[in-house]
């Protein structure tokens, strides 16, 4: 879809950022993509004067609304929100020029900065023995429950995110597969085919599995639970192992990618595990070779 046929030179910020919406949503970008994009452009439609036309805005008015929100609008302004913001504006001016709305990209110029995130906190070896260990338990106790066992494991073995284990149909648990059994990650949007996948399970985890369907009986989600029930779970299994730290979803998908990592597995693989594209993946194996040095195998 280009830039609708009313906009141009002239137009100012608001009607173009609208316009701009419903590329976005012809694109089929993600409602969070889009309401994160179009949220910065009207932060900067606030700023800059209210008659301003495309044609007139200068580099220099961004650069001076990028000032503004570091250092004048009195909000704090996060090194990664910063960075997305200042790729709203590239992508929003990208667009008019390419549609020849404007002659020139006055966004074009602007340096884009990237932003490491910190570290992610990860389970040691001994924590991670602790917190599967209580899991086990649960598993056997005299009122047994295999929910806490299939959900840990599966996030320790797989690595994969808390909305791709809330997107988990039983129907994508292939079990009799002649190379073993496995988990089909899939995704309804066709923006994020390419993170569909295949990931090996264990036979331990299958054991778990049939213990877990014959007690809870699911028919359609492998976890038909509230995404806050399922932390619950995890938050739990922490608490009675006695950790300080916050047991989570991504401290599972971290520790889990941590020990493929010291396994030695290939990193194209561990990397399509991950379904993340190979230019996230330069950020996240820096990371990982970081982790790997601070959190160094002990155990035999």
């Amino acid at each position: 879809m280009a830039a609708p046929a009313h906009l141009t030179s002239e137009t100012t910020l608001l009607p173009s950022i609208k316009g701009w919406e419903l590329y976005l949503q012809d694109q089929a970008k993600s409602i969070y993509t889009i309401k994160a994009f179009i949220g910065d452009l009207n932060l900067a439609a606030s700023y800059l004067p209210a008659d301003v036309t495309l044609g007139k805005i200068t580099t220099t008015d961004l650069n001076h609304f990028l000032n503004w929100l570091q250092n004048g609008r009195g909000i704090p302004c996060s090194p990664k929100s910063y960075a997305r913001r200042i790729t709203s504006l590239k992508s929003f001016f990208r667009w008019l020029f390419n549609n020849a709305v404007i002659t020139t990209d006055p966004a074009e110029k602007i340096v884009q900065k990237s932003v490491i995130s910190p570290l992610p906190v990860i389970l040691t070896e001994e924590e991670i023995a602790k917190v599967m260990l209580v899991a086990k338990e649960l598993r056997t106790a005299k009122k047994p429950d295999a929910r806490p066992f299939t959900l840990l494991f599966l996030l320790l073995s797989t690595g994969i995110k808390k909305g791709e284990c809330l997107g988990i149909s039983l129907n994508h648990l292939e079990l009799d597969d002649p190379d073993g059994p496995y988990v089909y990650i899939r995704y309804s949007g066709s923006q994020n085919r390419y993170k569909e996948r295949k990931i090996d399970l264990s036979g331990e985890w299958v054991e778990a599995y049939q213990e877990y369907l014959k007690q809870y009986q699911p028919t359609d989600q492998l976890f038909p639970w509230s995404p806050r029930r399922l932390e619950y779970i995890l938050e739990e299994i922490g608490n009675l192992a006695g950790l300080e730290k916050h047991l989570s979803f991504d401290m599972c998908r971290w520790t889990a990618v941590v020990s493929d990592w010291q396994d030695s597995v290939d990193q194209d693989l561990i990397r399509q595990k991950l379904g993340i594209s190979k230019i996230q993946w330069r950020e996240i194996s820096q990371k990982l070779s970081k982790l790997n040095q601070l959190h160094p195998r002990t155990l035999a």
